[in-house]
Order: structure tokens, then C-alpha cells, then sequence
């Protein structure tokens, strides 16, 4: 009886005949904290884009980053393919303003938007603050260097007429870290500008008598009304123990975005995995629960839309 022996060598010339190996490439996606919603859009996109590994060759991986600022001047670098980014920052980017004057990042392209993100203000309720202005001179953790929720502190702060310097310390742990240092009695209050329900946020309130904070004053009106990429946002009372009201703030969207050198065929499969898949994106985290496709396309995007995504969304109908 003949034995049939499949060498390395053989195994690699079917897949070559199959064309799979010809055409496997590799795509990273920046996200952000591993208890961040951008670590979850991030890693749902990639396990979308892998089930269909075999059909276009396309081998996808998100680690974890330090966040928006990151994650676009990664894709400018060329050493991210895609990134998940708050809306401010891909408006700045694109554009050269705030922190990216006089370096805008031309080649930035939005791919679609994803769920909203309100800029969100926990306090240790010992701290006896109650709104945004008692957090001055307390120990506030204000993000680390490179995260978008750092960088709009200090718009917000900015707007304010602040500085980190009003708060007795101004800590920059990731936001992996912060919760714990609430806990701990390290810090007063963290900030996060993210979706919600989010984990780290269930678990400071959970492990220290902690309440939401509303963040809201002419200033924050201005800075809404001034600019398109801001909106005015709520955060259902109920969802952290503690918090029984609704809150009010504001925020941005999380916007996934890539560089216009990425070949269109590589954004198109995998815009193609997510809203063929939409159904099952959305059951990937409670925060993408109320998406929408035309919401998506058109909301939260300030730099143009890359020409794979077009060309998909055109398929859809959903563009003209």
C-alpha cells in the first residue's frame, strides 16, 4: 500500500496553485487600551476580515496602541495600515490644525464611522466634586501622551481658559491603569473619552463609591457650536452604579480611518467583512448595538473617504 507523503514544499506549491499564498498580505490596525472600545472595533474588524482569509488573502491583526494621535501618526509613518481615531482628530490631522499646525496629514482617508464616544469625568465621591469645575486643584488622571482623550482634555481645558497646571497632579496613566488608581485613592478622578458601557468604567465604580460628572458651562457650548466634529452627548443614568440620572457632556465619534496609499482592494474587503457581516459587527460589543450603515458613511468623516470604500458604498447604493 503506497503512502502519500506531503512535504513543505509540495503543501506550498498547491497553496501557490490555489493562489492563496501569491496573494496573502498582512494588514495592521492601530487601536488603543486593552479595556477600550477602540481595542474592540480594532479586533471585531480583524476577526471579520480573517473569516473570509481564504477568499481574498488578507491576514489581519490589532494590537494594542496608545490611541488616536497614535494610531494616525502611525498610519502617516506607514507603519499602520488602518487605525481607529476620535473624529477631532481626524478632522486636525487632515487638516493641519490644533496639534498637527503646520504638518496636516494629507494622505489620512476616512473609511467610516462607528459608535459615539462622550468625553466621560469619574470621581471618587470623597473627592466631594459634583461637576467638571471641582476637579481643579485635585489629583485628576488627564490620559496618557498620544491618546485622543489627552489631547481633548486639554482642548477642553484650553476652552476653559485652564491648564494642567490647576489641578494639584495631573496623571498620564493609560486608561488600562487609571481605574485601579481610582480605586486605590492614587487619583480623584479619571477621564475617558470613550463608548459606552465600558469595562474600566464598571470597574472603578464598582470597586469604590465613584460618580459621572457632567461636563457642560458656556465654554463647552462654544466649543460644541464652533466646531462640527463635537456634539452634545448623554450618558443614560442606570448603566454605573452610582450614576442613577443621566449625565450631560459631550463627545465625538470613533472613526476608522487609513492612509491613501493603501491599495483600494484592501479597503474594500475589508469595509466588504464588516457591513456584510453587519448583523454580527454589531453583536460584538454593546456599544455598537444602535449603528447604522448610513450613519457610518456619513457621519463623523472630515477627510475624504478612501476610493475602496467608495467604491463599495457606491455598490450599496448608500453614495453617489
Amino acid at each position: 500500500m503506497k503512502t502519500l507523503r506531503i512535504t513543505a514544499a509540495t503543501a506550498a506549491l498547491a497553496l501557490m496553485a490555489t493562489g492563496v499564498a501569491a496573494q496573502e498580505r498582512f494588514i495592521t490596525i492601530g487601536t488603543g487600551g486593552q479595556t477600550g472600545v477602540y481595542y474592540v472595533v480594532g479586533q471585531s474588524i480583524c476577526r471579520l476580515v480573517n473569516r473570509g482569509e481564504a477568499e481574498h488573502g488578507l491576514k489581519c491583526t490589532a494590537p494594542s496602541t496608545g490611541g488616536s494621535i497614535a494610531n494616525i501618526n502611525a498610519i502617516a509613518a506607514g507603519d499602520m495600515d488602518m487605525g481607529v481615531a476620535q473624529s477631532d482628530w481626524q478632522f486636525h490631522a487632515y487638516n493641519g490644525s490644533s496639534e498637527y499646525e503646520g504638518k496636516p496629514v494629507e494622505k489620512l482617508r476616512a473609511v467610516f464611522s462607528v459608535h459615539g464616544e462622550p468625553f466621560t469625568v469619574v470621581a471618587r465621591t470623597d473627592s466631594g466634586a459634583e461637576s467638571f469645575d471641582d476637579l481643579f486643584g485635585k489629583r485628576v488622571n488627564v490620559g496618557n501622551p498620544g491618546s485622543g482623550q489627552r489631547a481633548t482634555m486639554e482642548v477642553v481645558l484650553d476652552a476653559m481658559g485652564r491648564s494642567m497646571g490647576d489641578f494639584a497632579l495631573a496623571s498620564e496613566l493609560k486608561p488600562a491603569e487609571q481605574s485601579a488608581a481610582l480605586g486605590d485613592n492614587k487619583v480623584d478622578a479619571i477621564i475617558y473619552t470613550v463608548g459606552h458601557p465600558n469595562g474600566s468604567i464598571q470597574e472603578a465604580t464598582s470597586t469604590v463609591d465613584a460618580r459621572i460628572l457632567p461636563v457642560t458651562g458656556e465654554a463647552i457650548d462654544k466649543l460644541v457650536a464652533d466646531n462640527s466634529y463635537y456634539a452634545k452627548a448623554i450618558i443614560p443614568g442606570g448603566m454605573y452604579k452610582g450614576t442613577d440620572a443621566d449625565v450631560d457632556t459631550f463627545g465625538v465619534k470613533a472613526t476608522f480611518v487609513t492612509s491613501a496609499d493603501v491599495p483600494d482592494d484592501v479597503i474594500y474587503e475589508v469595509v466588504k467583512a464588516v457591513f456584510d457581516n453587519f448583523d454580527r459587527f454589531k453583536g460584538l460589543h454593546p456599544a455598537f448595538a444602535n449603528l447604522k450603515e448610513e450613519d457610518m458613511v456619513s457621519s463623523g468623516n472630515s477627510a475624504p473617504l478612501h476610493p475602496g470604500a467608495e467604491r463599495y458604498y457606491r455598490e450599496r447604493g448608500w453614495i453617489q
